[in-house]
């Protein structure tokens, strides 16, 4: 199976191929020049798809989740599992995202700090301060995106504290 980053990398270098060829329609296969770029907010915040709403809701209950682990409540294998399902949810939504150009870039602007948070934290589990670089990455969701629910909490779930 291939590994989200591979994917992201490959995804990347075929954005570039297809910028320097044509201007075709914005999709997340031609992302590589958003990460760059930083997006003004809107002024009227844009409507997300249902795959990026999915998604974002994932990457909202595992960060929440791994507050636990900034509190000394979660074990480190069970934080990587949280950082990996971080990890899935991005790669859900590159797939399966379809926004204009601008709000693709935003989304973009977004995604790829998380991303690198979330792999940071799957590669070196003592560097909890990823998970600070994960809440900060998806606070700025809001600014861009019109997404009703966002600032509710997400879903308790007890279940992933460590048993003794």
């Amino acid at each position: 199976m291939t590994s989200v980053p591979t994917l992201v990398a490959l995804a990347c270098g075929l954005g570039l191929a297809v910028s320097v060829q044509a201007a075709p329609p914005q999709t997340h296969a031609d992302h590589a020049a958003h990460h760059a770029a930083k997006v003004s907010v809107p002024a009227q915040r844009w409507e997300p798809d249902a795959s990026l709403r999915e998604g974002m809701r994932r990457v909202h209950v595992a960060v929440d989740q791994l507050r636990h682990y900034e509190m000394g409540h979660m074990s480190a294998p069970m934080a990587v599992d949280r950082a990996a399902e971080v990890e899935d949810a991005v790669g859900f939504m590159f797939a399966h995202c379809k926004l204009a150009a601008e709000p693709d870039a935003a989304l973009h602007g977004i995604l790829a700090p998380l991303l690198g948070a979330a792999q940071s934290l799957q590669a070196n589990p003592g560097n909890v301060k990823a998970v600070a670089a994960m809440r900060e990455a998806i606070a700025h969701y809001p600014h861009y995106f019109n997404d009703p629910g966002w600032d509710q909490p997400a879903p308790a779930m007890h279940e992933m504290h460590d048993e003794p």
